[in-house]
């Protein structure tokens, strides 16, 4: 009886002698609708919730539900408190039968597989209800069914408090900018339409950290905010539209974090994208041909007190001076140069905003299915958008193809060119195929149109959404270094979303080839190399080396698929890195050795190999006051230098140094005050740019 009476008392963990369990309400999980379940708790004991002593500890539920990844399913606290246990996961699949969410299990919920039966650690922070408050009260269990054709029961739930409380993370600094989102009365983010919020920045310069407890001295003021993307809003971690208001909620500019003043910005999550790389990597190569393309800063994001990990707060593609800077268009410009720009249209899936539009009368490159490409209004919008407007430049648009197509179509007076600025076609090229972008040129796909007095031309982008490029999409060949992003038809000719005929016609004139075969000379020497990419890789994962832990913290999905990840997954963050490398190492080397055209009419100034970024192109490197550059030119030229920091900003203004011609050393000169750490050197002379990592020694 002793030995009976000494294993009984060391068994049970001392959690189970003070746990405390209550049950909630059952009913049905109707389509497309957020449903919610009480309980009722009193009498408990104590009464005050923590992470520390005595808190929320499990929370199970048994549910029936087909195609489980339409749900969004939330414990909410007395005092509105939200702890997300899972939202997008299980695919397919169905049900969550006898599914215990507890900080204690070993598996995150994202990496079981549906009915999910057993222990899973929540997908966000379910301590965050143990906050102190009193845990008597009504507590409610809120599943949200996000999609269409699907429905359920809640059949059961309950939850369990004790003395091995959840936790959760809580930011308290940053090296990034730290944006902090308070919606009222902690209320969910709708897709539309935009809700009020508060919002502030605390950015205190670079090199200098960031504290929460710092003033909101980027930003305080109110927002509009709502979620924002398609195929995107089924990941747990939301991205963002945001409009920044005034004490009215009418549209207020102001600069964020480096950028110029407006209004209209978005928050992109980069959930899928682990090296949270692609999208800046792609509007910065754009920028560096020559075009705008959207500005972003990497930052950390606080949700109404839950930390919500790195992302990306990114300028919106608008008519805008700082922007695309075309002639603005109002509802009385039906005529004369007045209604020939400013336009903007894309082609996109009709999910978010706008929709309105036409449909080309040309097929795509691959219509098998019978597809078409549908053009939508932009800017104007399809509501204010006039008939006379819409007549211009769905005309222009339709002269542009019917050029294209016609038997003359190379003619450089009275074909294709005669419509669009072609070195905006091929740049735009460069950016998707250097890619391998799977939604290039047929998703997310912008063009626009300024007045004749200004140009008047179609012009390619901007750039916009690359997400899922830069491999890491595992259908329609999106994670292969070989083979033409233009040519998806060849691959994925059943997709509902084809690429316009433009791209085979095009690469069907000499010329066009010629001007693209040239183009890549100075690029593939220049921002295309695996030097320049490699080390941009590089100095941005030495930035995000800090954060990034953070968010694959509360966020746990290295190694783990998350759409469309190709196999194998890397597991740790640098692996991430080095994958992308290995990419563009392979996809440069595809592309170098497949590149189109001739090299007939072409005037581009060798770079030897070292200028475009080797390691010996500089020298010493880390460097302590002076830099050497061996630089090789065909002809004498002038050399324009300037010096950035790892977050892009210029730290010390332009130099420019004469180079006479062939190989010639130039001798840089640093600022004696520069701070240990990266830097880039950015080089330009003529057409030529490029980009030297440097590293200043202590």
């Amino acid at each position: 009886m002793k030995n009976f009476l000494f294993f009984s008392i060391l068994l049970p963990p001392f959690s189970i002698l003070t746990a405390q369990t209550f049950s909630g309400s059952t009913g049905i999980v109707h389509d497309v609708q957020t449903n919610t379940f009480s309980a009722i708790v009193s009498g408990l004991s104590p009464a005050n919730i923590d992470t520390n002593t005595f808190g929320l500890e499990s929370v199970r539920i048994n549910l029936t539900h087909t195609w489980d990844s339409d749900l969004d399913i939330r414990i909410i606290a007395p005092d509105g408190t939200q702890g997300m246990l899972s939202s997008g996961n299980g695919g397919s699949g169905d049900d969550y039968t006898n599914t215990v969410f507890t900080d204690t299990a070993s598996t995150n919920i994202g990496n079981g597989n549906s009915p999910f039966t057993g222990y899973f650690k929540p997908q966000g922070q379910m301590g965050l209800v143990n906050n102190n408050q009193n845990g008597n009260g009504t507590w409610i269990l809120q599943v949200t069914d996000m999609a269409a054709q699907d429905s359920g029961m809640v059949l059961s739930w309950s939850i369990t408090f004790g003395n091995n409380p959840a936790t959760y993370f809580s930011l308290s600094s940053s090296n990034l900018p730290i944006v902090i989102i308070n919606t009222l009365n902690s209320q969910s983010i709708p897709d539309s339409p935009k809700i009020q919020a508060d919002m502030g920045i605390i950015y205190n310069g670079f090199g200098v950290r960031n504290y929460m407890t710092d003033p909101w001295n980027n930003y305080n003021g109110r927002i509009g905010i709502e979620l924002r993307g398609s195929s995107s809003q089924m990941f747990p971690k939301k991205s963002y539209g945001l409009e920044l208001w005034d004490t009215m909620n009418w549209p207020h500019n102001a600069p964020l974090i480096n950028m110029p003043s407006e209004n209209d910005w978005a928050l992109i999550a980069n959930y899928s994208d682990k090296s949270l790389m692609n999208n800046k990597l792609s509007y910065d190569l754009s920028r560096e041909m020559g075009w705008w393309a959207p500005r972003a800063e990497n930052v950390e994001v606080v949700l109404n007190g839950e930390y919500q990990g790195v992302y990306l707060l990114v300028e919106k593609i608008k008519r805008d001076s700082n922007r695309v800077n075309i002639a603005p268009m109002t509802i009385t410009n039906t005529s004369g140069d007045a209604l020939t720009g400013g336009y903007i249209i894309k082609i996109d899936k009709g999910t978010g905003t706008g929709g309105g539009g036409w449909t080309s009368p040309f097929a795509p490159a691959s219509a098998t299915s019978g597809q078409t490409i549908f053009f939508q209004y932009d800017t104007p919008s399809d509501v204010t958008i006039n008939i006379p407007q819409q007549a211009y430049i769905q005309a222009y648009v339709d002269s542009f193809e019917t050029a294209l197509a016609g038997p003359n179509f190379a003619n450089p007076n009275t074909g294709y060119a005669k419509y669009i600025d072609v070195n905006s076609f091929i740049d735009y090229f460069f950016v998707n195929e250097m890619s391998h972008n799977v939604d290039g040129y047929r998703l997310s796909t912008y063009l626009f149109k300024d007045r004749y007095s200004r140009g008047g031309k179609l012009v390619m982008g901007p750039v916009w959404d690359y997400d899922i490029s830069w491999g890491n999409a595992n259908y329609c060949n999106g994670n292969n270094t070989a083979g033409w992003a233009y040519q998806f038809g060849n691959y994925c000719s059943g997709d509902y979303w084809q690429i316009p005929f433009w791209w085979d016609r095009l690469m069907q004139d000499p010329a066009f080839r010629d001007k693209v075969r040239c183009r890549w000379e100075e690029l593939s020497q220049t921002i295309l190399s695996p030097t320049y990419l490699h080390n941009y890789c590089d100095s941005m994962a030495l930035y995000l080396n800090e954060s990034e832990q953070r968010n694959f913290f509360v966020w746990p999905t290295l190694g783990t698929y998350v759409w469309p990840n190709p196999s194998p997954i890397p597991t740790t963050y640098q692996g991430e890195v080095d994958e992308l490398k290995n990419f563009i190492t392979g996809r440069y080397t595809w592309l170098d050795a497949n590149m189109p055209g001739t090299l007939n009419g072409c005037n581009v100034a060798g770079v030897n190999e070292n200028s475009s970024g080797n390691s010996d192109a500089a020298f010493p490197n880390p460097f302590t006051g002076t830099v050497n550059l061996s630089i090789y030119l065909r002809d004498p030229a002038p050399v324009h230098m300037e010096l950035y920091n790892s977050l892009g900003q210029l730290v010390q203004p332009e130099v420019v140094l004469q180079h006479n011609g062939g190989t010639q050393t130039l001798v840089f000169k640093t600022e004696e005050d520069l701070p240990a750490g990266m830097y880039l050197l950015r080089i330009r002379t003529g057409n030529l740019v490029w980009t030297q990592e440097l590293s200043k020694a202590e």
